[in-house]
């Protein structure tokens, strides 16, 4: 999903942004599909949940590090025309 910014300077870290929030989609949607699937008592266990897990860490800390170098109003767009 493209996102436009308010400010067509901000443009670069919104599209950053926005990539990284999508990776984390993916993960997250991946996580919770092996938690589903694994025949495991706890999901901690798993080997795949678990790099699923970290996968999903990684992508939100870099999402939230471009998110908190962009301006308020950039970061109030994003999150009124992100997909949840």
């Amino acid at each position: 999903m493209v996102i436009i910014a308010i400010n067509s300077k901000h443009q670069a870290m919104v599209n950053k942004a926005t990539n990284w929030l999508n990776k984390y989609d993916i993960a997250n949607d991946l996580r919770s599909l092996t938690s589903d699937t694994s025949e495991l008592e706890y999901d901690d266990d798993c080997p795949r949940w678990r790099k699923h897990n970290r996968a999903c860490e990684k992508a939100f800390d870099k999402y939230l590090e471009y998110y908190d170098e962009l301006p308020k109003r950039e970061q109030q767009n994003i999150d009124k025309n992100w997909k949840y």
